[in-house]
């Protein structure tokens, strides 16, 4: 066996074992609940639709296939994550190979990205960002094999991963205009954009948004208006400092180190500058897409660090192989290793948090009244935490109403808090969200019915348990309304989760919304 097939062979049983040992995770060591995501898009799984209000449906089609399976459980929701995540793995390792033939490169660039937090997160926790992530790398290995290489088979099967792409998130359709970029830039490829095959290509691709966008036709627009709010639209704030903040957020997550050689294999590789079409492709595919959030960062203030993940598939290989490898490794291998270590201890950290809890702590400093729970600044899987412990406490208080002869109906201030209880609670029920009636944004639960707030007259004279709400917020709605309880969830002593939670009897409807208009 030569050295090309052992680094072969030692990529792939890396990935195969990576992939095992994430499913013994998920099924015999994970220590975190559904994060409030994953709960609601689990929620959205039992109604299954042709899109939801802020999201396309392919999270949902694949987690009640999971669970249809497997059953209503934690595992369940989260194995298609675990598959998306060694999906991505295997495409990077195709597209070094088609880029520059390299099985070594192959196995250190997928050495590399199991040390990023990022990846590892995304091929745990079951959101939109893992089968889309997934999509997308396919879509640009199908892409590149069919731009780059000539490959006409491969122009359909880029077209199918884009249609994913575009059900899992709607920002899948920038893969679109890059594509064309790079075509229209490229002088021997430029008469590639008038052949049918990148119009088989965009026209699969296409179809994906034809559900989404004939249930908005029928929804009023909903995901259109909500991405608009969320995206900073709604108001007239300018930000310009959001790219320094966008471009820090972006830093923390990669550990300036990568995010600096990302950098740094952009502006090498510069179009005006590079000539070669395979690192001409990666270059397009990869920059427009940061750039298009940076810019975006000038109305939302930054955006979230996850949003311009897929531009760093491409960049990733360009980075890696964009000099001569051997003097690569030789001058920089010390920044890799440094850098992959850190990676890696931050990567198991956040597997199992107990662990470093208490130089956390010591980090985070002493609790105090204007800092109740200061674990929360540093440990980010704390929203992963207490929901559990919240659904006992509410299941113990429908035990007490049941036994005086009341059927409590549950209801959340805030779609998070919603889903979470829905999976949690005894007999996993529904769980309505009177979030919007309270001045918090609209979601997927004020588009189910019945509900609270669309049908007041089929839960006249109810009784509501209402958590993430005090008492004096719901005592218009209500004949009685008992004192606010605050439900507290501690490990090892440190505060990680605070709950409020009221009874009250007798609805009578809420007779107002959220002050200004609607919210999305």
């Amino acid at each position: 066996m030569d050295a090309g097939s052992r680094y072969c062979w030692a990529t792939f049983a890396l990935i195969g074992a990576v992939t095992l040992a994430r499913l013994g995770y998920l099924a015999f060591g994970c220590p975190f609940d559904l994060a409030p995501d994953e709960a609601h898009y689990w929620d959205w799984s039992r109604q299954l639709d042709w899109c939801y209000y802020s999201k396309g449906p392919l999270v949902a089609w694949l987690i009640r296939a999971s669970c249809a399976i497997l059953g209503e459980t934690m595992f369940a929701v989260r194995l298609p994550a675990v598959l998306c995540g060694g999906l991505l793995l295997l495409g990077l390792r195709a597209l070094i190979l088609q880029v520059y033939h390299d099985e070594r490169l192959g196995l250190m660039v997928v050495g590399v990205a199991l040390t990023l937090p990022l990846v590892a997160a995304g091929a745990l926790l079951m959101t939109i960002d893992a089968p889309f992530v997934a999509a997308w790398m396919w879509a640009i290995v199908f892409t590149h094999r069919a731009a780059v290489l000539g490959s006409s088979w491969a122009w359909p099967c880029a077209g199918g991963c884009v249609l994913l792409g575009v059900l899992a998130k709607h920002t899948m359709i920038l893969f679109i205009p890059s594509l064309a970029l790079f075509l229209l830039t490229t002088p021997p490829l430029r008469s590639r954009i008038a052949q049918p095959g990148f119009w088989i290509m965009a026209s699969i691709g296409a179809l994906g948004g034809l559900p989404v966008l004939l249930w908005n036709a029928t929804h009023d627009w909903v995901t259109l208006l909500h991405t608009r709010g969320h995206a900073g639209f709604d108001a007239l704030a300018f930000h310009p400092l959001g790219p320094l903040r966008f471009l820090g957020g972006q830093a923390v997550v990669f550990l300036g180190f990568w995010l600096v050689l990302w950098l740094v294999a952009m502006w090498k590789h510069r179009p005006t500058c590079e000539g070669c079409p395979h690192r001409r492709f990666l270059w397009w595919m990869s920059l427009p897409t940061f750039a298009f959030f940076a810019l975006f960062a000038l109305k939302n203030g930054g955006g979230e660090p996850n949003w311009p993940v897929v531009a760093y598939l491409a960049g990733m290989v360009l980075a890696a192989g964009g000099r001569d490898l051997e003097s690569g490794v030789r001058s920089q291998g010390s920044g890799v290793i440094i850098f992959a270590g850190i990676g890696l201890v931050v990567t198991l950290s956040l597997h199992q948090s107990m662990w470093v809890q208490p130089a956390l702590a010591w980090l985070a400093g002493p609790a105090s009244e204007e800092r109740p729970m200061p674990m929360r600044r540093l440990d980010p899987t704390v929203r992963l935490r207490g929901w559990r412990h919240l659904a006992y406490e509410v299941d113990r208080l429908r035990a007490e109403l049941r036994e005086r002869g009341v059927e409590p109906v549950l209801a959340a201030a805030r779609w998070t808090q919603a889903g979470e209880l829905a999976f949690y609670c005894e007999g996993q029920p529904r769980v309505a969200c009177i979030g919007s009636a309270l001045g918090d944004r609209h979601s997927q639960y004020d588009l189910w019915r019945p509900s609270p707030l669309a049908d007041a007259d089929l839960y006249a004279g109810r009784t509501f348990i209402l958590i993430g709400v005090h008492a004096d917020q719901v005592r218009d709605a209500f004949a009685d309304v008992e004192p606010t309880c605050r439900i507290e969830y501690r490990e090892n002593g440190h505060l990680i989760a605070t709950h409020t939670l009221v009874i009250a009897h007798g609805f009578l409807g809420f007779r107002t919304t959220s002050a200004g208009g609607r919210r999305y």
